[in-house]
């Protein structure tokens, strides 16, 4: 408040220096002009106050002066004044002294728009490179990858998030295509022809420059600007959430199996010590032949070995037709992080024209999780753990082989069964993973021979024929005949419109 007050003080003080200045001109003009001779005319130097009072005063004002002005010097002049020659003479004057006035004040005034329109745009300026350097220090500083593309799909800014998550070399992402690190990205419509504008959030698989393959979660958007079409993305790898999904979902299957077999084996014990107490029954008396509590006893054995038999099954209404190899890419994302910490060498050998197969797609992943949870097990004390995922297509089957060089299986006899005691956990990892198997068709056997533990996962395959597709899946069928036959529904990926 106290600088304004200052401020308006000081402008209304230069003001009355300027009006002061102005008087003073116009006094010391006009004595000058009634002193000289009429002859030599001086009136044309009032321009000089008015020129001087333009910056202080108003439109009226300088019109008011002007007037004022014409009045002195024809009043000065000592020319003989006559209504045809002295009126349009004063017009002249009038409208040199208000004319020059009005010029010089819109000059000034202009000058004055110019110098603020000049200082706004420096401020501009500066607000602008000031929001420019926050913003690249905020993409450079992001642990999510951003990366703008232009409209061939070139990469024109990558931070080093980006970088990072495609295992590139910093600063070399710029000028590459983002395709073959982000396959997906070619679904979008062109954005050379495209008008409307897109944003979006899709899930979809990524690729490193080593080819490692992961879970990518992409928000992206397009837009235009003078130079062409842009589509703008944010990357996060979302392998980390889905392995751990897919974990938590093997645990969730553990905990409730152990409840179902603590049932089954609740009941188990209820039978059994009904024969304990018919056969005392039996001891104390000592005969055998046509007793009732012999049969009974019978009757109970036949009910025990049913119960024992009872294995735990699965309904096969989730089951459908999967891509063996997209599904076993996934594996390798969800596994890859965990043997990576663990120092295993995991060797992958996947054909690339495996068919399609009948399961479930979350079972089939439990299982094949539950025989690397073993395999990690079993290669802890090994000097150089290595583990060996291959496949093979043999008539409507399909076999996948998982094969470690850890301790190996010292009673393969005992394996699938529930509770052994020589198991490192529960006992009921492989139990429930074969039992998974059966529920869709499929099956897990044990393969001996060798060093270490082989396990062989198989899975029936489905033959892209119609009628095979239908006797599998009859809306598959139905979708299969009415669509492109070229059409890979294995690789589809998933995308939320924004």
């Amino acid at each position: 408040m106290l600088l304004e007050t200052m401020a308006s003080l000081f402008q209304r003080d230069a003001r009355s220096r300027v009006l002061l200045l102005v008087v003073a001109l116009i006094v010391v003009i006009g004595a000058a002009d009634w002193k000289i001779d009429g002859e030599v005319p001086v009136g044309f130097l009032y321009l000089l106050p008015i020129l001087v009072a333009s910056r202080v005063l108003t439109r009226p004002q300088i019109a008011l002066l002007g007037a004022g002005c014409t009045a002195l010097a024809e009043a000065f002049d000592n020319i003989p004044w006559s209504p045809l020659s002295g009126v349009p003479r004063d017009l002249l004057y009038l409208a040199a002294f208000s004319g020059m006035g009005l010029f010089a004040r819109e000059v000034v005034a202009g000058r004055r728009a110019a110098v603020v329109h000049v200082e706004d745009l420096e401020r501009e300026n500066e607000a602008r490179r000031d929001a420019e350097e926050q913003l690249k220090v905020l993409v450079e500083s992001s642990p999510i990858a951003i990366v703008t593309t232009d409209a061939n799909g070139a990469a024109l800014l990558a931070n080093d998030a980006a970088h990072r998550l495609f295992a590139l070399p910093p600063g070399s992402l710029g000028g590459r295509l983002i395709t073959p690190y982000l396959p997906s990205l070619l679904n979008v419509p062109d954005l050379r022809t495209g008008q409307q504008s897109f944003r979006t959030v899709m899930q979809c698989k990524g690729y490193r420059q080593d080819g490692e393959a992961f879970i990518a979660d992409v928000w992206f958007s397009t837009y235009r600007t003078s130079a062409g079409p842009r589509l703008a993305a944010m990357i996060v790898d979302a392998s980390d959430e889905l392995r751990e999904r897919e974990e938590a979902g093997l645990h969730q299957l553990l905990a409730g199996s152990r409840i179902l077999v603590a049932a089954v084996s609740h009941e188990i014990r209820n039978v059994c010590g009904a024969i304990a107490l018919v056969h005392e029954n039996l001891a104390r008396r000592g005969t055998l032949s046509l007793d009732k509590d012999f049969e009974a006893l019978g009757t109970l054995v036949l009910a025990l070995e049913k119960i024992a038999a009872v294995e735990l099954r699965q309904a096969t209404n989730q089951a459908t037709t999967i891509d063996l190899r997209s599904f076993l890419e996934e594996l390798r994302i969800v596994t890859g992080p965990s043997f990576r910490e663990s120092g295993i060498d995991a060797i992958w050998r996947i054909p690339p024209d495996l068919p399609e197969v009948w399961a479930d797609p979350h079972s089939l992943m439990q299982v094949f999780l539950n025989l690397a949870k073993n395999s990690e097990r079993a290669m802890e004390r090994t000097a150089a753990p290595c583990l060996r995922i291959s496949a093979a297509a043999a008539g409507q089957r399909v076999s996948i082989t998982v094969s470690d060089n850890g301790e190996g299986v010292k009673n393969p006899e005992q394996l699938f069964k529930p509770f052994q005691q020589l198991a490192q956990a529960t006992g009921l990892g492989l139990y429930l993973s074969r039992a998974l198997m059966r529920s869709f068709g499929g099956d897990l056997r044990h393969q001996p021979g060798g060093s270490g533990a082989t396990f062989v996962v198989e899975v029936a395959a489905i033959a892209d024929s119609p009628e095979m597709l239908r006797e599998a899946d009859p809306r598959r069928a139905d979708r299969a005949t009415r669509a492109d036959p070229n059409t890979d529904y294995g690789r589809q990926d998933q995308t939320i419109a924004g």
